[in-house]
């Protein structure tokens, strides 16, 4: 065993032949398990006139996204004013909801003229941050204060009973479509009082995220130990200088 441990410690290219793939292997497991790339505005397709829901963080039903689409396109037939909403999952570093919607509605609509009649409502489904952006011309139905409750109560509300985001973007849609027709605004949705019970359980996305700490600490400590050991062992079997004079 000795002998044979010798043989494969007589170099040391084959010592950085071993331990190179293993630094190799640490290093690619931890890129698949670091969380999603975030999104960028630069990232977003450009702007189309038939698409009023946009759901890349994909928590809207196919059912859902057809209505409140139906319901869109008959608003800008029946007054020129268009809503559009956008899910996104992850934001940019450094990116906030308020900037990330700023900055899509300038690449959708880059002019005054082009910005006047629009309505875009941004969430990203990893904080459930909300943000709603809105031409000039459009505020004098849909005020700051209105568009402000739009976000943080109307969709608010329901993403704070479970993540319904079907219901929140559903009411999104029936109170947008009543302000921008003129109609009086219905407010956001009764906030139904109940006793909440403090669980002990781990969300998913925490337990997810944990696992994946753990891994990256695992393997990192991997990385570090085998190299030194193999070094070890290396040196332990090379046999000392007098020894190879002597021969």
């Amino acid at each position: 065993m000795q002998q044979l441990l010798k043989q494969l410690f007589s170099n040391q290219n084959f010592f950085i032949r071993l331990t190179l793939p293993v630094l190799v292997m640490v290093m690619a497991s931890t890129m698949f398990i670091l969380p999603a790339s975030a999104t960028g505005v630069y990232e977003m397709p450009s702007f189309t006139a038939d698409t009023w829901i946009l759901d890349q963080g994909d928590v809207i039903s196919r059912l859902n996204e057809g209505e409140i689409s139906k319901a869109f396109k008959d608003l800008a037939q029946e007054t020129g004013y268009e809503a559009r909403i956008v899910t996104i999952h992850r934001l940019d570093y450094e990116e906030t909801p308020e900037s990330f919607a700023k900055g899509l509605f300038t690449k959708w609509f880059p002019t005054a003229t082009a910005q006047a009649n629009q309505v875009l409502l941004l969430i990203d489904t990893v904080t459930n941050g909300t943000a709603l952006v809105s031409g000039d011309q459009i505020k004098s139905l849909l005020t700051d204060s209105i568009a402000q409750s739009v976000a943080e109560e109307t969709l608010g509300t329901a993403l704070r009973e479970g993540n319904k985001y079907n219901q929140g973007f559903s009411d999104v849609s029936d109170r947008l479509v009543a302000v921008l027709s003129g109609k009086t605004d219905p407010g956001p949705p009764q906030i139904k009082e109940t006793v909440k019970v403090e669980g002990t359980f781990t969300k998913a996305e925490e337990t997810n995220q944990g696992n994946a700490t753990a891994w990256v600490i695992g393997l990192l400590i991997a990385a570090t130990v085998i190299p030194m050991a193999t070094y070890y062992i290396y040196l332990v079997f090379q046999k000392p200088p007098s020894q190879k004079s002597e021969e």
